[in-house]
């Protein structure tokens, strides 16, 4: 399990134990996984995760240099269009999606600067919503062939948009 967060390591470690499992965990920045060798694995497992990165396509390229060929990445991720509306509760209350941010997205950038604030004194995870041409497009710039895409439902929608389309998206690649 690689993470860059000790508590979420942690948690992961607690249910191995309980479990029965075998779980080796590794801390660490998914854009650098400098820490593995160069054909190291033969899986590997991306869940939704890369919204916490600013720029994902690092991330497929470390996932590549890490599998083996002919080894395989599974990435999951959100469908963009769940990061241009408006948070505000109100439109949400009414079932409205009212557009406002434009891909990619970026708590840095797109947030007001009070609302930054806030989530850092939190010291809540900032999101970046990232294009399809970065989702897609990147794991195929990597040197991935998708031979597999898949799309879902929220089963706990949070957002208008996810009672009218799938907003889960995951793709099947094998490195070349």
């Amino acid at each position: 399990m690689f993470d860059l967060s000790a508590e979420q390591l942690g948690h992961d470690r607690m249910v191995a134990e309980r479990d029965g499992l075998a779980l080796e965990t590794v801390q660490g920045d998914m854009c650098n996984l400098a820490t593995f060798s160069d054909a190291q694995f033969d899986l590997v497992f991306h869940p939704i995760s890369n919204l916490y990165v600013p720029d994902v396509r690092p991330v497929w390229r470390e996932c590549h240099r890490v599998l083996k060929p002919g080894g395989v990445l599974l990435a999951s991720f959100y469908n963009p269009v769940v990061f241009i509306g408006d948070r505000d509760p109100s439109y949400a209350e009414q079932g409205l999606v009212r557009p406002c941010y434009r891909l990619p997205y970026s708590d840095l950038t797109d947030l007001a600067p009070g609302v930054l604030a806030q989530r850092r004194d939190r010291q809540e995870a900032l999101v970046f919503g990232h294009t399809l041409t970065d989702l897609i497009g990147g794991q195929i710039a990597a040197g991935f062939a998708i031979d597999g895409f898949y799309e879902d439902e929220q089963p706990n929608p949070r957002f208008v948009v996810d009672r009218f389309m799938p907003t889960f998206l995951a793709t099947r690649a094998v490195r070349r």
